[in-house]
């Protein structure tokens, strides 16, 4: 589970950085392609936080029931 939050984190971190960057060259140079980008990468950073929650909670919710003690 710690490599696959590694994974998940780094990455997500990295298309953060991208929406980020891609915000700040339309701020500087207004121009409207980099504003599209900046938008498709924050809509990637939010699926990549919550493929990370959903992963966590039902990895959790799988490993309750793999362990029940009756």
């Amino acid at each position: 589970m710690t490599v696959f939050r590694w994974i998940i984190g780094v990455l997500t971190a990295l298309v953060a950085i991208g929406a980020i960057g891609s915000f700040l060259i339309f701020i500087l140079t207004d121009v409207h392609v980099w504003i599209e980008r900046a938008r498709r990468f924050r809509h990637w950073t939010w699926l990549g936080m919550l493929t990370w929650f959903n992963v966590e909670v039902w990895g959790r919710v799988v490993y309750t029931l793999v362990h029940w003690v009756s």
